[in-house]
């Protein structure tokens, strides 16, 4: 391994650049199927489910951004838990993160994988999961290249995506005028959930809150970020406003133009519910970029988690909480390549599943305990490193602890087993190899 000594990442993002990273983070699984799922478990009140699920992610960012501006380091929340609060804290934020953000992946690749062929007209059947698996291993490789790369084609990716969803909402908004008052009523009442409507709801909201955590990236790239104190907290904070200002009015349009059993079903068809909804009820050719916007979507949601799962994987080696091969950083790309390839196997595995409505609602559980611990290191900042009221972050952790349990129980029961089975691991880790450290 003699090409995989160099010490340092490279300060390569300034404010657009970490600003379009969190966008590709998160305008990509939430706009494109996630909000399919939400409608079919709550009806039309995804459209509140979005707007609270939001209020939330405003509360968790509000915290990331001033523990990232007062700890810009890569590894995001594993790094604040370790500092703030206890090692155990630390190792079961950086572990929910990785099970959390695998499942979105591969969520993200499947969803790729059902956009491309509706777009291209083939048959979904099983050459989905082999077309989501391909899509891991090439961006995998194109991460592996260098942060300066990954830029760079996640500037192209956002772009069109953001089109695509402007096209989107303008182009279905006749047929929502037009059907609104019907489609948009009862408000609440799911299509498959099962379950009460306030349950649904909430499960919805849990579902949703998902979609908006990717300014978490940006937190985890922290040492490649210029001039982190000022650049982060910016970033974060015009991320998650545009991204909720264009979830809202898209979730609006998609239930009000073609009602939510319709976006349901389109999700269980082929994991592409917009092309459905604007095929139906849109200008001609509308669809197409649509489902162009999916595709690039998806890729750029596939790249961001790849390049913030590495890092937090890449801290979590340095801390000997993870295999000492993961923290070495490649000398040309300055990227931690093993990494990198570490994670893209991960991911590509658990896309073999091949169900997306399993991997979200498994990556909704982790993620939120993985913000709730966020939360509780942003209460032990320092009064001199703290950017916003504290009541942020208590919001922020009372909501994440409440909405992690209402996906359903069997996703959240195996959670806290792989909580519980991580710790196990790390303990004896640490008892038979010497592995894991102290503060």
């Amino acid at each position: 391994m003699t090409n995989t000594t160099a010490p340092e990442l490279r300060r390569e993002l300034g404010l657009f650049g970490a600003t379009l990273m969190g966008l590709g983070s998160i305008l990509g699984t939430g706009a494109f199927v996630s909000i399919g799922i939400a409608a079919g478990v709550t009806g039309p009140s995804v459209v509140l489910a979005t707007a609270l699920a939001a209020l939330v992610a405003t509360c968790n960012a509000l915290s990331s951004a001033q523990l990232a501006a007062a700890h810009p380091v890569s590894g995001g929340a594993y790094e604040y838990g370790y500092r703030l609060l206890t090692p155990a804290a630390g190792f079961s934020a950086g572990w929910m993160f990785l099970c959390a953000k695998t499942a979105s992946a591969a969520t993200a690749a499947l969803g790729f994988a059902g956009y491309a062929l509706h777009l291209a007209g083939l048959d979904q059947g099983g050459a989905r999961i082999g077309l989501a698996v391909g899509a891991v291993l090439v961006l995998t490789a194109l991460t592996a290249g260098g942060i300066k790369r990954s830029n760079t084609a996640n500037t192209l990716i956002v772009s069109i995506t953001i089109g695509a969803l402007l096209a989107f909402i303008v182009g279905v908004a006749a047929a929502g005028l037009r059907n609104g008052a019907g489609n948009l009523a009862p408000f609440f009442g799911g299509v498959n959930s099962g379950r009460d409507p306030g349950a649904a709801f909430l499960q919805a909201t849990a579902l949703m809150f998902v979609a908006f955590t990717g300014y978490g990236r940006i937190a985890t790239m922290g040492e490649e970020v210029h001039d982190p104190r000022r650049t982060i907290p910016r970033a974060i904070v015009t991320t998650l406003f545009a991204s909720a200002a264009i979830y809202i009015l898209l979730a609006l349009a998609a239930v009000a133009s073609a009602g939510a059993p319709a976006m349901s079903d389109a999700v269980e068809a082929a994991a592409a519910p917009l092309e459905v909804v604007a095929s139906a009820h849109a200008w001609p050719g509308v669809a197409w970029l649509v489902g162009l916007g999916a595709v690039t979507a998806m890729l750029g949601v596939l790249l961001n988690l790849i390049l913030g799962l590495s890092r937090v994987l890449l801290a979590m080696a340095r801390r000997h909480d993870a295999p000492k091969l993961f923290a070495a950083i490649h000398a040309g790309s300055a990227t931690p390549v093993a990494a990198v390839w570490m994670v893209g196997l991960g991911i590509a595995g658990l896309a073999l599943l091949g169900s997306v409505k399993t991997t979200w609602s498994f990556s909704a559980f982790t993620v939120l305990v993985y913000y709730a611990i966020n939360n509780l290191a942003a209460l032990r900042l320092p009064k001199e490193d703290r950017l916003y009221s504290p009541l942020w972050a208590w919001g922020g952790l009372a909501a994440c602890v409440f909405l992690a349990f209402w996906v359903e129980p069997a996703i959240w029961m195996a959670g806290l087993g792989l909580i519980a089975g991580g710790l196990i691991a790390r303990a004896l880790g640490q008892r038979v190899f010497g592995m894991g450290a102290t503060r």
